[in-house]
């Protein structure tokens, strides 16, 4: 009979790949852990937003359950955790429009949040039920490198693209330090016709780094000459419009894989995969299976993915070797090319539903703008 400690002690590398860093694509269950800093006096306040927003929560597909816990120490502190099926219900959610709409209530009584999600990988439970539980726990644990990854778009007004670029290309990098725990580490930033899409690296707290890279004034300049030129209004001296503004333009990593090898020639690219209404996860989902799959192929000159969706907007950000067009499919991430007809069906543009990968892959690539890496000591 096989005992828990021996289910344990299995090879951790048996079901998943070590060289994965990240994934939402897991199928194991999420944990989402909020820590909030509630303004002296407006503890009643938050309560009442809390319980709005919780029936309202209660509805939305995949999620399980949540609590809500004030600290024994500091009464301005709370705790929310929820529990959801899988990440990618969750991410739906958090990213969505209705999601913005809904938190509100809360703004004007909170101070600060930081939010954490967290696969669940084991757990204590009854006997009756731990059999059902442990197919929706995530296998193995994953092997990262330290390192969070995300991304932010938004559009500028047509026309102004040249102008944009520009601006964006020639101003002074921030300081990588952060504090004692956070560096940012790299910094690309690419353009596809009107969409910016800024993607960065960072070594700690990924809010930590956001909140100063804002604050620096080289960075605070930059986004003050764009801002004309933008397509959706902002103004980031108010802090509520910030947050809105931010929180639409956020673009999270969903999957990353290194290869393992060393590629000292590898060069840094964007592809932009339009999805058609609605099929932006699953499109997500195949580019990750696919480079998951490249990533133990010594062959590949794809050296690194990592994939960012929100919504029908999908980038894939990836290290190569030899360039783009060399090989067309393997750019585009179908080492399978039984897969290409997939791609095709969950893709938008004329490129994609006509097969044509090397159009393709014209269509998709992104204008790098500039591609910045810190020294560790900077």
């Amino acid at each position: 009979m096989t005992t828990t400690s021996e289910r344990v002690s299995e090879p951790l590398t048996r079901q998943v790949s070590r060289r994965v860093s990240q994934s939402v694509f897991d199928g194991s269950r999420l944990r989402v852990v909020l820590l909030v800093d509630v303004y002296d006096g407006a503890q009643q306040q938050f309560l009442e937003a809390y319980e709005q927003l919780c029936s309202q929560v209660a509805s939305v597909p995949g999620h399980v359950s949540d609590q809500l816990c004030q600290s024994i120490e500091n009464p301005s502190q709370w705790l929310i955790t929820s529990e959801w099926e899988s990440a990618p219900p969750f991410l739906d959610w958090v990213n969505s429009e209705e999601h913005v709409q809904m938190v509100r209530p809360l703004h004007s009584c909170v101070r600060d949040t930081r939010s954490l999600r967290f696969h669940i990988v084991r757990e204590t439970a009854n006997q009756a039920s731990a059999g059902a539980d442990t197919r929706r726990l995530q296998a193995a644990p994953r092997i990262g490198d330290g390192k969070i990854r995300h991304a932010l778009t938004f559009t500028v007004r047509r026309g102004s693209e040249p102008e944009v670029a520009k601006i964006l290309a020639d101003y002074a990098a921030p300081k990588a330090k952060v504090d004692d725990t956070t560096r940012l580490c790299r910094t690309s930033l690419f353009m596809h016709g009107n969409r910016v899409v800024r993607a960065i690296e960072v070594e700690g707290d990924l809010l930590a780094a956001l909140r100063h890279v804002a604050r620096q004034p080289e960075v605070r300049a930059v986004e003050e000459a764009i801002n004309p030129y933008l397509e959706e209004e902002r103004d980031l001296n108010d802090a509520e419009a910030a947050r809105v503004f931010f929180t639409r333009a956020a673009v999270p990593a969903v999957h990353h894989v290194t290869g393992g090898q060393g590629r000292p020639d590898a060069e840094r690219h964007a592809l932009y995969y339009p999805a058609r209404q609605g099929r932006g996860l699953e499109l997500a989902r195949l580019l990750a299976q696919q480079d998951e799959a490249a990533a133990d192929d010594p062959r590949s000159p794809i050296g690194g993915s990592t994939i960012f969706m929100r919504d029908e907007i999908v980038v894939r950000l990836i290290d190569v070797s030899g360039g783009l067009d060399a090989e067309p499919a393997l750019s585009l991430g179908l080492p399978d090319a039984g897969r290409v007809s997939e791609l095709t069906t969950l893709a938008d543009g004329a490129g994609a539903r006509s097969g044509d990968l090397a159009h393709f892959l014209t269509l998709a690539r992104m204008e790098l703008i500039t591609d910045r890496r810190s020294s560790p000591g900077a």
